[in-house]
């Protein structure tokens, strides 16, 4: 990721550990929705299989993590990893009695896992937040095992010229809506700034090819206002 502030992570802790308990409530109403038609994507792409082991980095209240988890009738085993403990302690309640799902509080540019140990990696809306994002693709590839596959979520760059007006205009009301919901403009102002600053397509498509990973490709959806990046370890 590009860095814009010398502290980007101290900053995005911050950001999400005053919205943490709305977080979902917000993800509704900014999207209007569409984030889930989004992650329903995301794991249908994924395609993941039963008796098999996904860490979700950035993993927030769960929403990957139970779409996965769903997807292989709970025949599997989830790591969600995330720096926020409000968040991980919000996704913990939505699996209350579920042995198979694991949290834990860490960062994602240094996982406390061995090599080649899981099968899948995916990360929703949380890599544009991370100060070295290099070092992120780097560690995915090194806990994936071989044949391993990484997918990310996040948002992206609008081609459509009609579209992208009307969708930076709506932008400019999200701080106004978090006002209003969760008392305060600043995590949202942030959130624009931060999807505006981020690679285009073809860029974290390059990134991605970098790291060693293999059949590096990527999807748009909703125009190009989020995309699916996917890539897979040798």
């Amino acid at each position: 990721m590009k860095t814009h502030h010398k502290n980007n992570g101290r900053l995005v802790s911050k950001v999400f550990q005053d919205v943490f308990d709305k977080y979902d409530l917000m993800n509704d109403l900014m999207s209007l929705g569409v984030h889930r038609f989004w992650k329903k994507n995301f794991i249908h792409w994924l395609n993941p299989q039963k008796n098999t082991t996904l860490i979700d980095v950035a993993s927030g209240t769960g929403d990957i993590a139970r779409l996965y988890l769903n997807k292989i009738n709970y025949k599997g085993h989830v790591y969600c990893v995330d720096n926020n403990k409000g968040m991980l302690n919000l996704s913990k309640k939505k699996f209350v009695g579920k042995d198979n799902i694991k949290w834990f509080c860490n960062n994602g540019e240094n996982l406390p896992f061995k090599n080649n140990y899981f099968d899948y990696y995916t990360i929703s809306f949380g890599i544009r937040n991370i100060d070295n994002i290099n070092k992120v693709i780097k560690e995915a590839y090194r806990v994936l095992k071989p044949g391993g596959r990484f997918l990310c979520l996040e948002f992206s760059k609008v081609k459509n010229e009609i579209l992208n007006k009307f969708y930076k205009t709506y932008s400019k009301s999200l701080p106004l809506i978090g006002k209003f919901i969760v008392g305060k403009s600043e995590p949202y102002e942030y959130l624009i700034s931060s999807i505006e600053k981020f690679h285009s397509q073809e860029e974290f498509f390059q990134k991605i090819k970098k790291q060693n990973f293999v059949n590096v490709s990527y999807r748009n959806l909703s125009g190009g206002i989020v995309a699916i990046h996917s890539a897979w370890k040798a």
